[in-house]
């Protein structure tokens, strides 16, 4: 993480903003938390503890990588064996009224809470790989309501709404037991993590090691999927990518850097190869002026 997101626990079961509020809790000795229930929805993801989870009378043992979904009015708590580890969790609220608005948009939104209250049954368990990408997602809104970029309420109320439906997702594959295999869930969390880190280390050390997995396995899990190299892969996509860039007017010697290119040399001639056109005849082709 880019700064220190975690928070010492708040023990106020009330929401300060009208629409969701994030949190990121690392504690020790918090065998004080009585039982106790809150008006908004509410998303717990285990990390760390020696804990059972009591939600309306079903005790969960907790596990790292799993999580809660607790709708409003439902009585919960957590029981806590030792103290001997840290508790560590993610936790997620959401607003009655801001959630409901967004099923008034699609009722999609509703799948996972609607089946925890239908079914009473309010734990699910993770995988590594599905483990990693909720985590991903919610440090990327804590990032995002922590820092000041522009637009970033905006940003955040879409990662809200994109991290809801990804859980949804989750929590359907998961009741239906599609039967996805390991590998093909490897793939498109591949493809997934390097469409979303472009100007980023996508070297297959770097890739390996986030994934928990061999280089020659993801090698040949992703060629089997998608019939070209990772290599190819990332190429294709960064310079499609950089073709945005020079409609938006970076410079070329910014933009070959920005995409992973070591030299201009070997940018333009990936560039060439790939679209017919040097990056300078494609940018006059579409009428921009040089150093535009």
């Amino acid at each position: 993480m880019k700064k220190e997101l975690s928070t010492g626990f708040n023990e106020r079961q009330y929401m300060n903003s009208g629409e969701f509020e994030v949190f990121f809790y690392k504690d020790a000795n918090l065998d004080h938390i009585v039982d106790h229930s809150h008006p908004h929805y509410e998303f717990y993801f285990f990390l760390n503890g020696d804990v059972t989870y009591d939600v309306e009378g079903n005790q969960y043992a907790l596990q790292y990588g799993d999580y809660l979904l607790i709708p409003p009015g439902v009585k919960h708590h957590p029981i806590f064996h030792s103290t001997d580890k840290n508790y560590q969790r993610f936790v997620l609220w959401i607003s009655r009224n801001y959630y409901e608005t967004m099923c008034s948009w699609s009722e999609d939104y509703a799948y996972s809470f609607r089946y925890a209250a239908e079914h009473k049954n309010h734990r699910f368990r993770t995988d590594t790989i599905t483990f990693q990408n909720i985590q991903g997602r919610l440090l990327d809104l804590l990032e995002e309501l922590h820092g000041n970029k522009a637009f970033h309420k905006l940003n955040a109320e879409l990662l809200v709404h994109s991290f809801l439906l990804h859980i949804n997702r989750i929590t359907y594959d998961m009741l239906h037991q599609v039967p996805v295999a390991y590998e093909n869930v490897l793939y498109l969390n591949l493809c997934d993590y390097i469409n979303n880190h472009l100007n980023e280390d996508l070297s297959l050390d770097h890739l390996a090691s986030f994934f928990y997995s061999s280089k020659f396995h993801i090698s040949h899990v992703f060629k089997d999927n998608m019939g070209i190299s990772i290599h190819q892969y990332i190429i294709k996509k960064r310079l499609s990518a950089s073709k945005n860039g020079i409609l938006s007017g970076i410079p070329f010697k910014e933009l070959y850097h920005q995409y992973g290119f070591t030299d201009y040399t070997s940018f333009y001639r990936a560039f060439k190869k790939e679209f017919g056109l040097s990056p300078k005849e494609f940018r006059e082709q579409k009428g921009l002026p040089e150093g535009y």
